[in-house]
């Protein structure tokens, strides 16, 4: 990998200490639910995180059907790949919050089962291309990710057109944070797409990896079947 990536990594690994220490040091403690609460800087910047990558697989599966470049393949997978890992925290770390302040683990929630939905969509993506072998498997799961990217802004929007469970917006949307919060909070979402970056980095290259091996194998067994 480049020299660009140790210096990635550690600066992603100082910026999640840190942004750790203001969570749950430095952050004032919420009146209401008390210090539940700061799971909050988890579960949001993993949420916006798993939308930007979901964006990036989005325009990556578009780019891949008008050009069909293997780069624009490579990225909407590993975008996904790594999109699925911060949607799934936002599917943990929600219950865990919502048992201690509604009295219940999951409630079937527009937002709540609108994530669900979204994290089913791109899990079927992700099965579809690891266990299908057909020569339009990328095709089809570019379609797929379309499809399922048109789910984000639902999720986003739910709780601002609709009454639901869910707490309303806390930026934007008439909601307000305190300052101290929302510097808290940004900062964490900093140190979350620096992780996100980096697993992608290293997905990437991985799936490089892979795809050259197995390129280098179907040649051999080529050569082997001609002579």
């Amino acid at each position: 990998m480049k020299r660009g990536f140790p210096i990635l990594a550690i600066v992603t690994a100082l910026l999640l200490s840190f942004a750790l220490y203001e969570a749950l040091i430095v952050a004032p403690t919420e009146q209401t639910m008390g210090n539940v609460q700061r799971i909050f800087y988890y579960h949001v910047p993993s949420a916006w995180t798993a939308f930007l990558l979901f964006a990036i697989n989005f325009v990556a599966s578009i780019l891949y059907l008008i050009k069909r470049s293997e780069k624009a393949d490579i990225l909407a997978l590993v975008s996904a790949e790594v999109g699925v890992v911060f949607c799934t925290v936002v599917l943990i770390t929600g219950p865990i919050w919502a048992r201690p302040v509604w009295g219940i683990w999951w409630t079937w929630d527009l937002r709540l089962t609108l994530t669900l939905v979204l994290w089913l969509i791109y899990v079927s993506y992700l099965l579809l291309r690891r266990f299908s072998t057909g020569g339009k498997t990328p095709v089809i799961a570019a379609v797929v990710a379309i499809f399922g990217a048109l789910d984000v802004p639902l999720v986003y929007f739910s709780i601002w057109f609709f009454r639901t469970q869910h707490p309303s917006p806390v930026i934007g949307g008439g909601g307000s944070l305190d300052p101290r919060m929302a510097h808290v909070l940004l900062i964490n979402w900093a140190a979350f797409l620096c992780l996100a970056w980096l697993l992608c980095w290293t997905r990437y290259e991985l799936e490089v990896a892979e795809r050259r091996v197995e390129e280098s194998h179907a040649m051999e067994s080529l050569m082997e079947g001609s002579q």
